[in-house]
């Protein structure tokens, strides 16, 4: 059964490379593409004010790496600013990026999921009143975690670092799908992303997904998928190595598991 990752092109690339060095039949299709701003402005001004922070929440690796592209020359993460990541990718990217090990904050390695939630649980003991928070994203996005930390008496900004565009196929990229919608039970869909699974039913707006399996890195993600018809639809967790671990016992799965309670 081959594999198919459908998170942004870059980090696509680098799963790809880690399964097959785990021994998986994989591929990848973008569903997501990611591209800069037209007016980096608004970053370069969160740098300038970026010491006033407490907290900034990086939603995703792209949203760290679009951030730090827009660092002035030979500035450094702020001393007592800590930087929330909110699952293993993004804490990757921090650490890439010069973050310091103890500037970092994230969620436990055994948290039932890796969201807003699980960043929440390791900040929630902390007194909020009156300072101030970032949230580095996209141009849109979740403000479940913005409105908690207002709730407790933080003032929240938002920076967008990058866009999200739907997918520009290859002829490959563009193969791969028909194969998939042609033979798919030898293709299993690997999702990061409720928006991934919208512009996968976009692509192909009369597939029927009944005879499809999916691997979903979320609860959320979970029951888009099964709202967009799959016939199956297991929550995996975001690491190559737990997502071999899941299918080296595929086959012997009778039914697809339970999402995990939010």
């Amino acid at each position: 059964m081959r594999l198919i990752v459908t998170r942004p092109r870059a980090q696509a690339a680098a799963w790809v490379r880690e399964l097959c060095s785990l021994g998986q039949d994989v591929a990848a299709l973008p569903l997501i593409d990611i591209a800069a701003l037209d007016d980096p402005a608004p970053l370069y001004r969160a740098w300038q004010r970026l010491d006033g922070y407490a907290l900034v929440i990086f939603v995703s690796a792209n949203a760290v790496q679009h951030f730090f592209a827009a660092a002035p020359a030979g500035s450094g993460w702020p001393a007592k600013v800590l930087a929330g990541s909110t699952g293993p990718g993004t804490s990757a990217a921090l650490r890439a990026a010069g973050v310091p090990a103890a500037a970092l904050v994230e969620p436990a390695a055994d948290a039932p999921a890796f969201d807003s939630e699980a960043l929440w649980a390791q900040v929630s003991g902390q007194d909020w009143a009156g300072r101030r928070v970032l949230v580095v994203r996209g141009e849109d996005g979740r403000d479940w975690l913005a409105e908690t930390l207002r709730a407790r008496g933080a003032a929240v900004d938002f920076v967008a670092a990058y866009r999200r565009r739907p997918p520009l196929c290859s002829a490959a990229e563009a193969a791969l799908l028909q194969s998939a919608l042609a033979a798919p039970a030898e293709h299993l869909w690997l999702f990061s992303s409720s928006e991934a699974v919208a512009n996968l039913r976009a692509l192909a707006p009369a597939a029927d997904w009944s005879r499809s399996a999916a691997l979903a890195s979320h609860s959320r993600i979970v029951q888009a998928a099964r709202a967009a018809g799959f016939g199956r639809v297991d929550l995996a967790a975001p690491v190559p190595a737990a997502v071999v671990a899941l299918l080296s016992t595929w086959p012997a799965r009778a039914a697809p598991i339970e999402s995990s309670p939010q």
